[in-house]
């Protein structure tokens, strides 16, 4: 196994999904306000499922976001 490119693939993939899961995110947390359900206070929250599958990962985070 390469370690230079093992770490870069790595960091890429997580790169992708940070970006992604933030516009999906601010997208949700924006319709959501425009339907009055929520108000911009609140703390929303959050699980995440990281899986890969050929290799038996499926590990769960949970978190939250705060609006203000």
């Amino acid at each position: 196994m390469d370690q230079e490119t093992f770490n870069l693939s790595i960091r890429k993939f997580l790169k992708m999904v940070g970006v992604n899961s933030q516009r999906e995110i601010e997208q949700a947390v924006q319709r959501s306000m425009q339907a009055g359900k929520l108000k911009g206070r609140e703390t929303v929250p959050v699980k995440c499922t990281l899986e890969i599958p050929s290799l038996g990962v499926k590990v769960p985070f949970d978190g939250e976001i705060k609006l203000e």
